[in-house]
């Protein structure tokens, strides 16, 4: 009986100790939390995408908080969401700059010479590091679906073994993007329509060897609109820098020979309904 009354004793005591202890460091570690970046935090939209450029929403408030970031700087944030939170902290939402992202590359796989085929792994990055993917393009869409499977909004669809993002639905946060080894994907203005839907910068004749709609820099839509278009090499770009960008106007003036230049809704309908079209038929 006595050696019962010792080990409860003995185990009541190591607890009492254990207890303190642990009380005294909790006091000593203790982080207080700022009730300003839970209320952050709530007012959020909870995506955590990190198309803010942080790690989450988290650390999105805390930097809101310190002021090291506008509430407008989350891509996600509706007008509403951000006015709700520079109200909430009592300070200036921040000019609001929203972006899409764009995947320059028609090369489907009725348009680009293919290789070989691609029985691996269904991602990008290993599909590249095998014989530089199965499509003859080194530059183009790899097709494998890896941005689409990051995109936290499903805001991408493989149509003909091509990324094609729905405007509608991409908020920007740039996931894709940072997923695609070959660079194909680009953050462009929201309200941008135009693009020149390649990304190789090689020659002509070596570009349509193996794609048909590639751009071959013949500089048509630069001299219709030299303002809204850039050479670089030889391929054409949008300038997306300047405040008047390319419209279906400047599109059917150009004629583009290859087709590389379509509006947003021209590529997507394309894709769906005639992957075989080209600008020469």
């Amino acid at each position: 009986m006595e050696i019962i009354t010792y080990a409860i004793l003995l185990m009541a005591g190591t607890g009492l100790v254990l207890g303190v202890v642990i009380g005294i460091f909790a006091k000593l570690f203790r982080v207080v939390s700022d009730p300003r970046v839970d209320l952050v935090v709530e007012l959020l939209p909870g995506a955590n995408c990190g198309g803010c450029g942080m790690a989450g929403c988290a650390d999105f408030a805390k930097a809101v908080v310190t002021g090291e970031a506008a509430p407008s700087k989350c891509p996600v944030s509706s007008a509403e969401q951000v006015s709700a939170i520079a109200q909430a902290l009592g300070i200036e939402a921040g000019a609001a700059f929203k972006q899409k992202a764009v995947v320059l590359c028609g090369g489907d796989r009725e348009q680009t010479m293919r290789l070989a085929s691609y029985n691996g792994v269904a991602d990008c990055v290993s599909a590249s590091l095998v014989g530089s993917g199965p499509k003859g393009c080194a530059y183009g869409c790899l097709g494998m679906g890896s941005c689409a499977r990051k995109c936290p909004f499903g805001a991408i669809e493989m149509i003909n073994s091509l990324a094609i993002i729905h405007k509608e639905l991409c908020v920007g946060c740039g996931s894709c993007a940072l997923v695609c080894p070959r660079n194909v994907i680009k953050l462009v203005p929201a309200e941008a329509e135009v693009h020149v839907y390649c990304n190789s910068p090689l020659k002509a004749p070596a570009k349509r060897q193996v794609c048909k709609v590639a751009c071959i820099g013949c500089r048509k839509c630069q001299k219709v609109a030299p303002e809204k278009f850039l050479i670089d090499g030889f391929r054409a770009i949008v300038n997306y820098a300047d405040s008047a960008l390319p419209t279906q106007e400047d599109v059917v003036a150009t004629g583009c020979p290859t087709g590389a230049l379509l509006t947003a809704e021209e590529h997507l309908h394309i894709e769906k309904h005639d992957p075989e079209w080209s600008a020469e038929k």
